[in-house]
């Protein structure tokens, strides 16, 4: 179950997330019962979590808090109970990384969520190797999503 908060005036489809959410869980194989959620959250609240958990000042666009450290199952055998725990979202920081990379925040906001439930299933991008594979698997699934829309 996905729940998605917006504490920010910015104008979020939270049925989008929860959508979302649902094409990565299903496609990572976790079922939907798992908890998950989704805060966007104003770049003061941000700021205080970056500098809190990572020591690093300064807002910065998601921040990934897992719970249970759940990992993908399988078509035979789903991920099926636990919290995977809490992604959180800085639209004023995703608003100014989109206009870099030329496309809407929305789409930044979307990449950003994936981004996070992948940190949530135990993928990292420390290592290069580790790096590729989270950023083509996060590719592939916004990219299958975005098309179903």
């Amino acid at each position: 179950m996905t729940e998605v908060l917006n504490e920010t005036t910015y104008d979020i489809d939270c049925h989008e997330f929860v959508e979302l959410a649902d094409h990565v869980l299903t496609a990572m194989h976790v079922s939907n019962a798992v908890e998950l959620n989704i805060v966007f959250i104003e770049p003061g609240p941000m700021e205080d979590l970056h500098l809190r958990w990572l020591d690093l000042p300064g807002p910065t666009d998601v921040m990934s808090f897992p719970m249970d450290e759940l990992r993908p199952g399988t078509p035979d055998k789903p991920t099926s109970t636990g919290t995977l725990g809490d992604i959180c979202i800085c639209p004023q920081v995703a608003e100014q990384q989109a206009r870099d990379a030329g496309h809407s925040t929305a789409e930044e906001m979307l990449m950003l969520a994936t981004h996070g439930m992948l940190h949530l299933l135990g993928y990292d991008h420390a290592e290069d190797a580790e790096r590729e594979e989270m950023f083509a698997l996060q590719r592939k699934l916004l990219l299958t999503f975005l098309a179903r829309r």
